[in-house]
């Protein structure tokens, strides 16, 4: 049985891809660049916001000045929406509640930056305790660098040896591989089973109940 399971958050506990759609668009509408679909943004997340506006921004717009400028209207805007349309993905909070029972610790390990992963843990799972909630925060590497996972396990005591890392991209598989805990990809999220595959996790998985499984097995 593991004794620490770490999620990923967007496209893995919660679909987000509305409300950072909404947000985005809204930010490049404010500076005049066209807006995109929300399908298309489920290609654009995943590496944290800096890169998510860096792709949204027309080709020869494409510079750090432009992502910082739709960074700035995009924070205050998402802050206030970014739980107009996400939600928990069917059988989560049954999960963590769960695996909660079970005694597991658990926690999340986010390229979201850090309030906003706080704001949408402590709205959509006010019941669940998570050890520790980590976003992309200044000065840190974001995923796939392992820093983050490292955080969590020199904060809980636990061995890498007895975590369970579940996400959605080749992103968080990439993650855990790097810091050497078992990895588990999940189909329902934002990118296809393909992209997990050429990862070779551990484990992949269509329904959350079979994280508890595999998290539980003796």
């Amino acid at each position: 049985m593991k004794k620490l399971v770490i999620f990923d958050l967007d496209g893995t506990l919660l679909n987000t891809i509305a409300d950072l759609a909404q947000s985005t668009n809204y930010a490049l509408q404010t500076l005049g660049y066209p807006t995109h679909d929300t399908a298309a943004y489920r290609f654009m997340v995943g590496n944290g916001i800096n890169k998510l506006f860096e792709r949204a921004l027309p080709e020869g717009e494409k510079n750090e000045a432009n992502v910082l400028r739709v960074r700035t209207a995009f924070i205050p805007y998402y802050n206030q929406h970014n739980a107009d349309l996400s939600t928990p993905y069917e059988g989560i909070p049954q999960l963590l509640d769960t695996l909660q029972q079970h005694g597991l610790l658990l926690a999340v390990a986010s390229n979201k930056y850090q309030a906003a992963t706080e704001q949408l843990i402590a709205h959509y799972f006010p019941t669940i305790h998570f050890s520790l909630v980590l976003g992309q925060r200044e000065g840190i590497p974001t995923k796939p660098d392992p820093s983050i996972v490292h955080q969590i396990l020199a904060t809980t005591g636990v061995e890498a040896a007895d975590v369970l890392y579940v996400g959605d991209s080749g992103v968080d598989m990439q993650t855990a591989a790097n810091a050497g805990v078992t990895a588990c990809g999940v189909t329902w999220g934002f990118r296809p089973r393909a992209e997990l595959e050429q990862f070779t996790p551990q484990h992949l998985v269509d329904f959350p109940d079979e994280i508890g499984k595999i998290a539980l097995q003796q």
